[in-house]
């Protein structure tokens, strides 16, 4: 598989740790969202993928995915191995309701693009987005450790003995959220879990620090 990556996009973390914990071989082939204006928005990525966004990923069978989520359960229904999301239906919407709180509720207003409309466009002020993005981060990880601590879901991870799709939303989007000096202290489900994940080498190998692509 060859997955169109930036090493800093949560978006394409979440996707590589996924690919770690499914164990499968991937190339990473960079595309910078900043340098000459933003590579994904050339024709030649363009046709990859027309949001001009990243992740997405080629495969041998069935073309190229888009949209992290899609590939995540992309590789959860077609590779067998390690679970990303449990047997139970009752179990696998609470591991999707966590992973659409972060993808859906606060990764899309606080991405690359929507940020460098707030201080373009819209004419805001650094520390006026620093605000916007702490808000929506807090309020939506507030969400996610009450939804844990009401679940009382045993094990070291989102769910169970094993990391699975929760994790790797959570763990990526807590990268951004320690990139851009927000406090989480009062999480203590969400640091928990972070620390444990952190120590397995499918989320080692997945950090933004590790990628080919770093700076």
């Amino acid at each position: 598989m060859k997955l169109y990556s930036y090493w800093r996009s949560t978006a394409a973390y979440r996707v590589r740790i996924a690919l770690n914990l499914k164990r499968v071989e991937y190339d990473i082939i960079p595309v910078h969202l900043v340098k000459n204006g933003g590579e994904q928005l050339r024709d030649r990525y363009k046709q990859i993928n027309p949001q001009k966004l990243v992740p997405a990923i080629e495969t041998s069978k069935h073309g190229t995915l888009t949209q992290s989520m899609a590939i995540i359960e992309y590789l959860e229904e077609t590779l067998p191995g390690h679970n990303l999301l449990p047997d139970n239906p009752a179990d696998r919407s609470f591991i999707r309701s966590l992973s659409q709180l972060v993808c859906c509720d606060i990764h899309p207003i606080n991405n690359l693009r929507v940020l460098k409309y707030l201080t373009g466009e819209m004419l805001l002020s650094q520390d006026q987005k620093s605000t916007w993005y702490a808000h929506w981060v807090l309020e939506g990880l507030s969400a996610f450790e009450q939804r844990l601590k009401t679940r009382q879901s045993e094990g070291l991870y989102c769910f169970g003995s094993e990391p699975g799709m929760a994790d790797c939303c959570l763990v990526s989007q807590l990268y951004n959220a320690h990139r851009f000096d927000i406090s989480i202290a009062e999480f203590t489900e969400i640091r928990r879990i972070e620390e444990h994940c952190l120590k397995l080498e499918a989320f080692d190998k997945a950090r933004p620090e590790n990628q080919i692509d770093a700076e």
